[in-house]
């Protein structure tokens, strides 16, 4: 489970200044905010669009095109599914059910309670012993419904 930082205009200002001047800045100042607050506020877009010189839809579009940047604050807990092609081959839908179906929540979605965001991930680099997932940045290879489950658990589900 990570601790982040609170939303604060300001320090998101102080991160995209420091990263401004950098080649390409538009994806390491992404990266940093979310490493900072754990997802990037919507009232940084015209912040970064300003300073680089860019389109709010180019940030915007930079933004929402690459999965792994959060728009709003993930829960507790993210549970990670690959659903890349060996994953899939190796039972990884049933396992998205099934884990759909404990949370009672889609890909995407968080639970009610704010204890688990589960989220699709298209390569975990485990293919050789898929399939596999990922808790919290803690990666599980051969993954069952019996280890799932235990997933689940861990994250108070």
């Amino acid at each position: 489970m990570s601790s982040y930082a609170p939303w604060d205009i300001e320090s998101a200002r102080a991160i995209i200044a420091e990263k401004q001047s950098m080649p390409g800045a538009l994806l390491p100042i992404l990266h940093a905010l979310q490493e900072e607050f754990g997802y990037i506020d919507r009232e940084a877009e015209p912040v970064i669009a300003d300073i680089l010189n860019l389109s709010r839809a180019e940030v915007h579009g930079v933004l929402t095109f690459y999965h792994d940047f959060r728009q709003k604050p993930a829960a507790r807990h993210v549970l990670k599914l690959c659903r890349a092609e060996s994953c899939q081959a190796r039972g990884s839908e049933a396992l998205a059910a099934h884990a759909a179906a404990r949370l009672r929540i889609a890909f995407g979605g968080t639970t009610a309670d704010g204890s688990v965001t589960l989220e699709p991930v298209y390569c975990l680099g485990l293919c050789s012993v898929s399939p596999a997932a990922m808790l919290d940045g803690r990666v599980v290879a051969r993954l069952d419904e019996r280890k799932l489950d235990t997933l689940l658990a861990k994250a108070g589900r």
